[in-house]
């Protein structure tokens, strides 16, 4: 077992709650130093429970996804760019599935100035950003809402996907491997996106780079199966590599890490 210091503890309580612990968040919070909140987060790193981002650090994954709220927390900034670097790729006057997700949903608020726009979702945050819009008509796949973060999943929704065929599929993922697997943790949830792969003319997955470093048990589908990887940036070589050798559009929101041009995405 483990052994952390009663700091380290507290950290990971933070982490876990919020999704994310930055090193100058800490430091203020425990009169301490940068250099000994790194040490800390570098041990906790190496022992598998926290995943290194840059300026912090976030919970590693497992078997268990993050609580849906402290997911908004993680990369904000990143999804946010990701959401209008995706949503300037689908033009006006088309057809769209959209996936549960955080990052899915910033593609979806980017989306709300567009028009003639069918959007067929089993996202009730989704649906909730783009009802209002005039010139935007959402259909929600039925069956029962998961109220940890407003999923839609079942046989029910997966009939509801399979009559349409839409021209863009817009989905995220948890985790991608270095051999190109999109992983998630709720096999339902995978069932559902496998259903909007099948059915879409033109597949973009919308992840951010955090997501090269995690890892999840249900394999969604294969990174040769989509045609567009929206991301903040391309971090991983393995997969930028994969993505080349299937003429995977790629499109870096951010190419460069936020405020530190060239820098590397990791903790300082």
């Amino acid at each position: 077992m483990l052994d952390f210091t009663n700091r380290q503890s507290e950290i990971i309580d933070l982490a876990r709650s919020s999704g994310r612990v930055t090193v100058e968040d800490l430091a203020r919070r425990f009169e301490v130093s940068p250099q000994t909140i790194r040490k800390d987060l570098n041990e906790l790193c190496d022992g598998r429970v926290l995943t290194r981002v840059h300026g912090g650090a976030i919970v590693a994954s497992g078997v268990e996804n993050l609580a849906y709220d402290a997911r908004r927390f993680v990369a904000t900034d990143e999804k946010k760019a990701i959401g209008r670097a995706a949503a300037d790729l689908i033009p006006n006057n088309c057809s769209l599935f959209i996936n549960i997700g955080t990052t899915t949903e910033e593609v979806a608020s980017a989306l709300a100035s567009h028009e003639d726009l069918l959007v067929i979702t089993n996202n009730l945050n989704v649906a909730m950003l783009l009802y209002r819009q005039p010139r935007i008509e959402v259909v929600l796949a039925g069956g029962s809402v998961r109220s940890s973060d407003g999923a839609v999943v079942g046989s029910t929704a997966i009939g509801i996907i399979r009559q349409f065929k839409v021209d863009y599929a817009i989905i995220g993922a948890s985790a991608i491997d270095e051999e190109g697997a999109l992983l998630d943790f709720d096999f339902r949830e995978v069932q559902v996106a496998q259903a909007i792969i099948e059915n879409a003319r033109s597949v973009m997955l919308a992840a951010d780079s955090t997501k090269f470093s995690r890892s999840a048990p249900v394999r969604i589908a294969d990174i040769g199966q989509i045609d567009t990887f929206v991301t903040d940036r391309m971090t991983s070589t393995a997969v930028a590599g994969l993505c080349r050798s299937h003429g995977i559009d790629v499109v870096e929101a951010l190419p460069q890490p936020l405020g530190h041009p060239g820098g590397a995405a990791d903790i300082e």
